[in-house]
């Protein structure tokens, strides 16, 4: 028997997936799943209701999920019921379950604290996010910057958290101990640099904050990052506009700068086929 083409042979090794259902649950089975369904169940009837707009079995679910296991003794099943609740888009019930186990200090602790994060985030709730990004590496920042998270680098979440709870000079502080360099490094102090105008209006904020967006702007230009030296260039001289000052040293380096890239782009187009030179940035300046 010859053997199968490999592009059979992969497709038949690939799991089914279950087709969504053409019409939503009826009632009465419904309200048996309510009474008997486990957690995955529960999750998947979620899902339903949400692909088919029905709030009503959505709030009942929700009030189901909340209430399945009052006292959870172990850590896979708070963190099973709390994702149900995640997935039925009811954070702040997730964050109710979840306090109800209290994980021990080893393997336990970080997925214990990463879903506690994620609901206190998705639940707008910037204080309790920023306590337990700050929980997960017990304070230590550096080890937050290493740390990759759903969303972007720990670092930069925990100083948006700190911003969103009313904090600014906190979300500062926080950026500003980071140690990240290049396109990440020029993303970080610039963010710095524009929640430290929005502190006080005061010189000595405002002297601080162009500083930091001249590091940026190095930090860009040294990776040949173009495009962001602008935004960066843009930044400082809304910045120096809203502090009263004039702006000119930053829009003239932005007129210059952007002016050259034009020419630059304008130049390799021009280029059999536009290929010669798109790799070429030795004519870009430094802004």
């Amino acid at each position: 028997m010859p053997a199968l083409p490999l592009v059979l042979t992969l497709m038949a090794a690939v799991p089914a997936v279950p087709a969504a259902p053409a019409a939503p649950m009826a009632e009465p089975e419904f309200q048996q799943l309510l009474l008997e369904g486990d957690l995955i169940a529960l999750e998947q009837a979620c899902r339903d209701a949400l692909d088919f707009g029905l709030d009503q079995r959505l709030q009942q679910l929700r009030d189901r999920l909340l209430g399945l296991h009052p006292t959870p003794e172990t850590l896979e099943l708070v963190l099973a019921n709390a994702g149900a609740l995640m997935t039925c888009r009811s954070p702040q019930s997730a964050g109710v379950v979840l306090n109800r186990y209290s994980p021990g200090q080893g393997d336990e602790w970080r997925p214990w604290l990463l879903l506690r994060w994620q609901a206190a985030s998705a639940a707008l709730d910037h204080r309790q996010a920023a306590l337990a990004l700050r929980r997960l590496v017990k304070g230590d920042l550096a080890a937050l910057e290493r740390e990759t998270l759903p969303g972007g680098n720990g670092l930069v979440q925990l100083a948006e958290h700190e911003a969103a709870s009313g904090r600014p000079q906190a979300a500062v502080d926080v950026l500003l101990s980071g140690s990240s360099t290049g396109v990440a490094g020029a993303r970080r102090l610039a963010r710095a640099a524009e929640l430290l105008a929005e502190t006080e209006s005061l010189d000595e904020e405002a002297s601080q904050a162009d500083q930091l967006l001249e590091q940026a702007i190095e930090l860009a230009a040294t990776e040949e990052a173009w495009s962001l030296a602008v935004e960066l260039l843009q930044l400082q001289l809304r910045l120096q506009l809203a502090g009263g000052g004039d702006g000119a040293r930053p829009r003239q380096r932005l007129e210059q700068l952007t002016a050259r890239l034009d020419d630059h782009e304008g130049y390799w187009r021009r280029q059999s086929g536009g290929h010669a030179a798109v790799g070429d940035t030795s004519d870009a300046p430094a802004p």
